[in-house]
């Protein structure tokens, strides 16, 4: 019996005492690279306000490597699929987080445009 408990505690809540999965590698990047580029965002929306617009050049460069942050951020969420047997929750929040970035640098830059 006490044997059985011990099986039973180093399974822990596992279903069927199946190893846990890890998260996979780039999942995390891309989700830490996701987290760079939300907050580069804000402070190039707060720049911008309290500059009244006078900060272009900085608002542009930091902008431009925004979004190519937010572009390797898409690659690797979606190069995180391809790991075996991992967790791929980071993967997807990555990668959907990093797509919507894009968008919105994308509708800035129309916004500008016109």
């Amino acid at each position: 019996m006490a044997q059985r408990d011990r099986e039973r505690k180093k399974r822990g809540k596992r279903k069927y005492g199946q190893a846990k999965l890890k998260h996979a590698k780039r999942g995390v990047l891309s989700c830490i690279l996701s987290a760079i580029v939300f907050v580069l965002l804000v402070a190039l929306l707060g720049i911008a306000y309290f500059s009244k617009g006078t900060a272009a050049p900085i608002i542009g460069a930091f902008g431009l490597s925004a979004l190519v942050l937010a572009c390797n951020a898409l690659y690797m969420g979606i190069k995180g699929f391809k790991e075996r047997e991992k967790d791929y929750l980071t993967c997807k929040i990555g990668a959907g987080s990093s797509g919507f970035f894009i968008l919105i640098f994308i509708i800035i830059f129309c916004r500008g445009l016109f």
